[in-house]
């Protein structure tokens, strides 16, 4: 067995800017913030490189319609949901005029088919997306309403409109 030495005596060794490796354990949080960051943007630079849209979103595929007649195509591609914008005529041109956009109303049509006839509400909540000027010599025939509505309702007041006069509450 050799000889037990000595160990000389010498100053600490100092590394300058203090040791990293420590202050990332300090800083656990944002250590974790700034790899995920640095992976995130290293794999969207290393994807495909596609022109048909974003990553991970199929793009939707238009709806088949039916032509009406054969190597006929449709001339408007249709909406499968959501909301459309449906111009209705409401017989109380004075009410219409408290209107702006962006007021929410309930439609309500009155049948015509005399005196004390049946009311329903055709429309619930009604988004008022634009209020039309009146057009001169329009006589007593209403005030124009574009409303934001589902398409159900939209069918359903085009409906109302033309078996009787349409109503609004305003909310």
């Amino acid at each position: 067995m050799p000889a037990t030495r000595e160990v000389p005596r010498f100053d600490p060794v100092r590394v300058r800017g203090g040791n990293r490796s420590g202050r990332l354990v300090r800083h656990r949080r944002r250590a974790v913030a700034v790899g995920l960051a640095v992976t995130a943007t290293a794999l969207v630079a290393a994807g495909p490189r596609d022109a048909d849209g974003a990553r991970g979103h199929p793009r939707a595929r238009p709806p088949v319609h039916t032509a009406s007649a054969p190597g006929e195509q449709a001339a408007h591609p249709r909406r499968a949901t959501g909301s459309v914008t449906a111009p209705v005529r409401i017989a109380d041109a004075a009410a219409v005029r408290l209107l702006r956009p962006g007021d929410r109303v309930d439609v309500i049509a009155a049948e015509e088919t005399g005196p004390g006839g049946e009311a329903r509400t055709v429309a619930r909540g009604a988004r008022v997306t634009k209020v039309p000027e009146p057009v001169e010599g329009a006589g007593d025939s209403g005030a124009l309403v574009v409303l934001s509505v589902p398409r159900a309702t939209a069918a359903r007041l085009a409906g109302a409109g033309v078996t009787g006069r349409l109503a609004l509450t305003l909310w």
